[in-house]
């Protein structure tokens, strides 16, 4: 009915396998949907994105007499939506940021799953949503379009705080013995109840066939076509006046591409860093990228979940988004990690920007939900993730990740990079980066990290995920395989077997994920298969690594939480010392024969 490139024959197809009407709205894959959604709040949150994308680039390319950029964001959110605790924290954002072109329809029909929603959802939402200093339109009557379009228009008048708009409707309207039940949520009506509600709503036409008035009703097309054409007429005088600006929002938002060379002066940077043999922690050495990449690449808008200064997510002089300040690069986001993500998902989605997060890795669990979506729709979104292992030491298990690597790896489509020193986190960054069509996670740490020794060849290897950082005197007959901190261990231990005879070669796996789609001759070149006395070193959850050594192989890792203690104590009370590895090492050998 409306233009898209989806027919009729598209929703008798609903819910069957390769259709294009999937069971919940899916990016990419049912035109004209903005977003996948289903999980609930999720919506909202990606509205509160798309919003703040519309407002932060409005700031940077309008003009006087040019509002380039100039649209309302609008959502639809149930009371299932408003349950979630993802909606206070998105609500609460959107309102401290006066974000006044976000506009929210509140289907209140109360009624879940479970049935009528008084007895667990009686919140007063007008109220609460005041509080967060939303402009509130309550009592209306969602059964009534003329009345809506009043409210519509009443709200887009107001400039300085979100909408929302509060819809009573009845759900199953029309069904004379479903209406205002749960059964109506998602199973069918039946043969009965259909035949008896197209007779209450007057409903004669055939199944799927749309009257020739309706259908002319909801056409769009050609007032589409002449807002679109009033629209390339702006631009062109834009691009008259403003040549500049005009080819940065071409390239930026209309096209997406990256400045021509822009990782150029990273290879530079990478090669410096080489032989400079920096010792820092890893989310150090990615704050310093930041400030080379920040300025250079305008797309870039930053944030961090109250955790600004300890993951580094604010490169310097690098200005913040509030209320008074719209056109700023860097989001406080509050204790809200969730909403962190899901905001990202709709700065990514909107286009013109490059959205990156940052959190502790422990709290990635508050986020999975937003980062599953993210990968869900392949977007770019970049998260920097740090304190990364047990080295955090005193805060203790709680704060020690040990299955959050192992989480974030088996999420399809998801890159995860966890670099051994300031090299391979500047190149985490230049994939991240350039990796247009899915998310990437940067793993970093708090503890600090010497520059490791690598020949020529291998700052092009890091690019493919794995590579061989310390080859054997005598070729392959031990490989251990390492990320992070452990990675230095790794090449401690390899120094010691060469002392008593055995040839060990070191392979660093910043990202396995991106090794994993490397061509078979690379890695058969890194990993050979005649090589089974493997060990993998990382402190992270075990299991994971048996993909990569096998049954023959080991791995020092972990398969408990954490304690509380110095970070290096509890370090090495764990495993992680030349000793445990040269162990693993010994009992791979035995079962290799060799």
């Amino acid at each position: 009915l409306t233009g898209y490139d989806l027919s009729m024959e598209d929703i008798r197809n609903f819910r069957q396998l390769h259709g294009k009407t999937p069971g919940h709205p899916e990016y990419g894959l049912t035109p004209g949907v903005e977003a996948t959604t289903g999980p609930l709040g999720q919506g909202l949150a990606m509205a509160v994105g798309m919003a703040l994308a519309e407002r932060l680039l409005s700031r940077e390319f309008n003009r006087e007499g040019f509002p380039l950029v100039d649209h309302h964001t609008y959502v639809f959110m149930g009371d299932g939506c408003l349950m979630e605790g993802l909606s206070h924290e998105a609500a609460s954002l959107a309102g401290v940021l006066g974000l006044g072109k976000l506009i929210a329809f509140w289907d209140n029909n109360e009624t879940s799953i479970d049935g009528p929603v008084r007895p667990w959802f009686a919140d007063n939402t007008p109220a609460r949503f005041a509080a967060y200093g939303w402009h509130v339109l309550p009592g209306l009557d969602g059964h009534d379009a003329a009345g809506l379009k009043r409210a519509i228009a009443k709200a887009r008048r107001v400039t300085d705080r979100p909408s929302l708009l509060c819809c009573r409707t009845i759900i199953g309207q029309g069904a004379p013995a479903k209406a205002g039940s749960s059964s109506c949520h998602g199973a069918p009506l039946g043969a009965a109840e259909i035949a008896a509600a197209r007779k209450i709503l007057g409903w004669h036409f055939p199944p799927f066939e749309i009257p020739a008035d309706i259908r002319a009703a909801w056409d769009a097309r050609k007032r589409g076509a002449r807002a679109e054409k009033r629209w390339q007429d702006l631009f062109a005088a834009y691009a008259a006046a403003y040549p500049c600006l005009a080819a940065e929002y071409n390239r930026r938002v209309l096209n997406g591409d990256l400045p021509a060379d822009w990782e150029k002066p990273l290879a530079e940077y990478m090669a410096a860093l080489q032989k400079e043999g920096r010792l820092e922690a890893s989310r150090v050495s990615s704050r310093k990228i930041l400030d080379l990449l920040g300025p250079a690449l305008p797309e870039l808008v930053g944030g961090a979940a109250d955790l600004t200064a300890s993951v580094g997510t604010r490169w310097e002089n690098c200005p913040a988004v509030t209320r008074d300040n719209p056109g700023g690069r860097h989001i406080f986001y509050g204790v809200r990690e969730f909403c962190m993500g899901a905001v990202m998902n709709g700065l990514a989605l909107h286009g013109g920007v490059i959205p990156y997060g940052g959190t502790f890795l422990v709290f990635a669990d508050y986020a999975k939900a937003a980062i599953r979506l993210t990968a869900l729709m392949k977007r770019r979104v970049i998260w920097l993730l740090s304190h990364d292992s047990l080295q955090v030491g005193e805060d203790g298990p709680t704060h020690q990740p040990v299955e959050q690597l192992a989480m974030l790896r088996l999420t399809p489509g998801l890159h995860v990079w966890r670099p051994c020193d300031a090299v391979e986190t500047a190149a985490a960054w230049q994939a991240a980066i350039a990796r247009v069509a899915g998310p990437s996670c940067l793993i970093l740490s708090r503890q600090n990290l010497p520059t490791l020794p690598r020949g020529e060849g291998a700052l092009a290897g890091i690019l493919r995920g794995g590579y061989i950082l310390r080859e054997g005197k005598a070729g392959p007959e031990v490989i251990l395989i390492a990320t992070g901190s452990e990675t230095l261990l790794a090449l401690q231990a390899a120094e010691t077997l060469e002392k008593r005879g055995r040839s060990a070669r070191v392979v660093s796996m910043p990202c396995a994920e991106l090794f994993a789609e490397q061509d078979p001759a690379w890695k058969e070149q890194v990993l050979p298969h005649t090589a089974r006395a493997r060990v993998a070193i990382e402190a992270s959850a075990a299991d994971w690594w048996y993909k990569f050594v096998g049954s023959d192989g080991g791995v020092v890792g972990m398969t408990t939480f954490g304690e509380s203690g110095p970070g290096k104590p509890v370090y090495e009370y764990f495993g992680f010392t030349v000793d445990a590895v040269l162990n693993q090492v010994k009992d791979a050998c035995l079962r290799c024969g060799i």
